[in-house]
């Protein structure tokens, strides 16, 4: 009698899947074997027990002695929706990943470690009779009398609301309903309730008006529902594109579907889902990273069942089953954030128009800066374009100056000219922010007398100074106490060189000293809901922001008049040829931090190029200017979006390994080379940083006239470089689409 082999992805590094026969102690029906496809198996392997899925069952003669049933099966179902389960499969392949890792990504972690999934219950909570009679009797500035009078602002509140209002409000909550203060009520999924409640004056009243780009672009996405269409929403900061998302969110929901909204990790502020939540008469579910694994779950699982509406996270929610999408839309496009860059190095943007194809939805791509691949596909005709050239809400124009450093003695890495603006914006009251994307005290620790300077011992890299007696290692983590004096030439004359978040704020707090200060970087924002907290502590006092990236986006600073940027001269400097247009992006995304509401702007930017043909074309012909420029220089050139590029990755703490490593990749990749003539295998280099972590680094850039060359080119080749015994004493990475060159 012949029995089925169940074909299992294990979430391994391997690239093959691994067979096994139906388990012995529970009934099993061979008329069922299809059933099993996509569900999770627990198997032996080894020693261990793993969990994996079943993606195909094959038929075989009895001849398979040596293989090992499956210990459990632990779905009646499959997991991931059909259109899901195909679009991982192909991007196992695009990306040359194994397929077991693959699908084991777009589990929480919580299925990978073989929990069921929940039972999806949408529950609301309301003030109970005794809560609005008794809460006023609740002690002021307690968590419970918080919560009551939130609740009693609200007809109801489900537990995504009650989580943006108070991070311990599952104690709170308990607290209330077992006395009696507050009532639970199950609210099923009803598309008649949901559009009854859209006809209701409330909630028009949450919702804007929209101007006549802003009603075109919404126009856009609505005629398209029920259809791929890649939609291009350019507009600056304050243009009102999140309200051209909500409005097309509404439309969906009053579909009968769901939406999902992917923003960068920065972007997801609580202000931003608040916002969400107040507009939209559905619970908003919240996937990212600084969520525990049941929250996560939880959300996956009210997505996964059709009972969630709306979805809004980061890179890793673009894996979510939607069983009955209708609407993708992604904030800030061209955001580094959307590639992952450890394992599999999937492009979110790219994902979700993959899935967004396959679940004939409209993808509604939003930014003031969109990235080259982006623009270029709308200049093609492959996606449209719609742009919001004026600001929501009327605001006086933003000055914008280049300050020449040349020459110029620096306070604190400060110029006297962007001292003075600083203190003009205090005088009327109104906010400053310093930008300088480096955190700590100062970049590098010099000797002045020999030249000697801080170097990390592990990495090809400066130590960075942090404080006056620490310096640390960025790339690393490695940290020692700052010499006091010089370690090569004994010489006390010890300098820190250029200036980081910390020297920023030290010296604006020398000059400012009685002005509130707020200093917002990755050492000041360990904790959750960090940043929100530091921003109300400013409130709209006048008053000073210094900080990193982190302030870019996502937090709508009314009273901010003047930004400083303090240096811009790395991106002017930098090799990478993406540099320019991160730069750009960057300084368009600042600057529009400063003049909103009715405060008129002022952005001034050192530099010590300030004849650079990037300001010049930035400054005078803005973002479009830049971007046909470089879009021009790109395809010169050829590179992407001209062109398609993948990176071989490599490193090792043995030079030696990493040689023979590489030799035997190279000769399997220009083997595969002489069949694809477009393409081309360059000849391998150090990483841009060649030691990082004690490790060598180097790598093998392969270059295709477009996407399909080069997956012509990569065929097979994942698999062929896992089975090289040099590979196993290396660390290396096949990265398809690289943003970073490094």
């Amino acid at each position: 009698m012949t029995r089925p082999v169940f074909r299992v992805a294990l979430p391994l590094p391997l690239p093959q899947t691994f067979d096994y026969l139906p388990p012995v102690d529970a009934p099993f029906d061979p008329r069922d074997v299809s059933d099993w496809i996509g569900c999770r198996v627990r198997v032996p392997f080894g020693r261990q027990q793993k969990i994996g899925l079943v993606v195909e069952v094959i038929a075989d003669s009895d001849s398979t002695p040596a293989l090992k049933p499956i210990t459990q099966r632990l779905d009646t179902q499959a997991l991931l929706s059909e259109e899901l389960w195909q679009s991982l499969q192909w991007l196992a392949r695009y990306y040359q990943r194994p397929l077991g890792e693959v699908l084991a990504t777009a589990l929480p972690a919580r299925l990978r470690d073989g929990d069921p999934i929940p039972e999806v219950v949408d529950l609301r909570y309301r003030l109970s009779e005794a809560g609005h009679s008794n809460r006023l009797s609740l002690r002021v500035g307690t968590r419970p009398r918080r919560m009551a009078d939130f609740l009693a602002q609200l007809d109801h509140a489900d537990e995504t609301m009650l989580a943006a209002h108070d991070k311990a409000w599952r104690s709170t909550l308990r607290n209330l309903l077992a006395r009696g203060l507050v009532r639970s009520l199950r609210q099923p999924w009803r598309l008649d309730a949901l559009q009854h409640s859209y006809a209701t004056a409330e909630l028009a009243s949450r919702r804007s008006e929209l101007n006549p780009d802003q009603s075109l672009a919404l126009h856009s996405v609505v005629s398209r529902f029920g259809q791929f269409a890649p939609l291009v929403l350019e507009g600056v900061t304050g243009s009102g594109k999140t309200e051209v998302y909500l409005h097309a969110i509404d439309a969906c929901l009053q579909r009968g579907q769901q939406a999902l909204v992917l923003v960068p990790e920065i972007g997801l502020t609580p202000q931003t889902l608040r916002r969400f939540q107040h507009h939209l008469p559905v619970p908003v579910h919240v996937l990212h990273s600084g969520l525990n694994d049941t929250e996560r779950l939880r959300a996956w699982a009210a997505m996964s069942s059709g009972e969630g509406r709306v979805l809004i996270g980061t890179r890793s929610a673009v894996l979510v089953p939607l069983p009955q999408a209708g609407l993708i839309v992604i904030d800030e496009e061209h955001d580094a954030s959307y590639k992952q860059q450890e394992g599999w190095r999937y492009h979110a943007r790219d994902v979700a128009l993959l899935r967004a194809r396959s679940l004939n939805v409209p993808v509604l791509m939003g930014s003031a800066t969109p990235s080259m691949e982006t623009l270029q596909a709308a200049r093609a005709g492959r996606y449209g374009l719609t742009a919001l050239k004026q600001r929501a809400v009327a605001t006086h124009a933003t000055r914008v100056q280049v300050i020449d450093v040349r020459g110029q003695t620096l306070v604190h890495g400060l110029s006297e000219s962007a001292l003075q603006a600083i203190d003009s914006a205090l005088q009327r009251g109104e906010q400053a922010l310093v930008f300088r994307n480096r955190r700590g005290f100062a970049p590098v620790l010099l000797c002045h007398d020999c030249g000697w300077r801080g170097q990390c011992s592990h990495c090809d890299s400066a130590l960075t100074l942090h404080g006056r007696r620490t310096l640390i290692c960025h790339h690393c983590g490695h940290r020692e106490t700052a010499p006091s004096a010089c370690p090569s030439c004994g010489g006390l004359a010890l300098v820190p060189q250029g200036a980081g978040t910390e020297r920023l704020e030290l010296g604006l707090a020398a000059r400012f000293p009685d002005v509130p200060l707020v200093r917002i970087d990755r050492e000041t924002t360990q904790h959750r809901d960090a940043v929100e907290k530091h921003l109300a502590r400013l409130g709209t006092r006048a008053g000073i922001l210094v900080g990193t990236q982190m302030l870019a986006k996502g937090h709508d600073l009314s009273r901010l008049s003047v930004v400083v940027v303090a240096s811009i001269d790395e991106g002017l400097f930098s090799t990478d040829f993406r540099a320019a247009e991160r730069l750009a992006q960057l300084l368009i995304q600042v600057s529009g931090r400063a003049g909103r509401a009715q405060t008129r702007g002022e952005v001034l930017l050192q530099t010590h190029l300030p004849d650079h043909p990037l300001l010049h074309t930035l400054l005078n012909g803005g973002y479009a200017a830049f971007a046909e420029v470089e879009l021009q220089a790109r395809e010169a050139a050829g590179l992407p979006p001209f062109a398609a590029l993948a990176l071989l990755r490599h490193e090792s703490a043995n030079e030696a390994d990493l040689q023979r490593f590489e030799a035997e990749a190279l000769t399997i990749l220009k083997a595969q080379a002489v069949h694809h003539p477009r393409c081309r295998v360059h000849a391998p280099l150090p990483a841009p940083m060649a030691r990082r972590q004690g490790r060598w680094r180097r790598q093998i850039v392969l270059s295709a006239s477009t996407r399909a060359d080069l997956q012509g080119l990569l065929n097979g080749v994942g698999s062929a470089l896992y089975t090289l015994r040099s590979a196993r004493k290396v660390r290396w990475s096949l990265d398809v689409d690289p943003l970073d060159l490094y």
